[in-house]
């Protein structure tokens, strides 16, 4: 099963600290080893994003920067056996953060992502 992990920031009140970064490539390389990586990547603030959005019938294009609070920093995809493989891996990347980064809030989205195994014909 794949699931993908979305990191949020809601506070940051400093610069991420040198060590972060070699913390989530050396969990990464655990990751990839042990079969469960598929992709991982940090996304550009929403000042270089767009939002499309369909409502009432009709389809606008915004660009960013948008009003929320949180910024999408970054994401992850998996390919586990369980949605608890996926949430273990999250919660390791996220606890990287608590520890290394002082004063730094987020959180994490797990979602599933459908593959072949769910639109297979019913037999």
């Amino acid at each position: 099963m794949r699931y993908l992990a979305l990191l949020r920031a809601t506070r940051a009140t400093t610069p991420p600290p040198p060590g972060l970064m070699e913390a989530i490539i050396q969990l990464g390389e655990e990751a990839t080893a042990a079969g469960a990586l598929l992709d991982t990547g940090g996304l550009a603030p929403s000042t270089d994003s767009v939002r499309i959005q369909v409502s009432a019938g009709s389809l606008s294009v915004t660009d960013g920067p948008f009003a929320e609070a949180k910024e999408t920093i970054s994401y992850v995809l998996y390919e586990v056996r369980s949605k608890e493989e996926a949430v273990e891996w999250t919660s390791r990347f996220m606890q990287l953060h608590r520890d290394l980064w002082e004063g730094w809030e987020g959180e994490s989205d797990v979602l599933r992502v459908f593959g072949p195994e769910d639109f297979a014909p019913q037999v």
